[in-house]
């Protein structure tokens, strides 16, 4: 999966419509190899990246889970630790 997209589901407060956007917009690019369409493909471009951003959203707005919501910031926080111990470890056996 492409690392600029991140889980979207069972956040407080929820994904907003632009974060799924976000995410559709980095899921058109990686398959389609082009950070920016020329003129003549931008129509199907956008399209699909509107496609995709609409079934994300039904999707999160449908699933269910018992787990609790989690926070953002604390997510961020193990994020950055995870990164921490990978660059740790790259630049020790390197």
């Amino acid at each position: 999966m492409c690392r600029n997209i991140r889980p979207l589901f069972n956040f407080e407060p929820p994904a907003t419509n632009d974060e799924l956007r976000d995410a559709a917009l980095q899921y058109v690019r990686k398959i389609t190899g082009m950070r920016a369409p020329s003129k003549v493909n931008e129509e199907s471009f956008e399209k699909a990246v509107d496609e995709i951003a609409g079934a994300s959203r039904r999707l999160v707005d449908s699933l269910v889970t018992r787990a609790p919501a989690r926070n953002r910031e604390e997510e961020g926080a193990k994020a950055r630790e995870r990164w921490q111990k990978r660059a740790v470890r790259i630049t020790a056996a390197g």
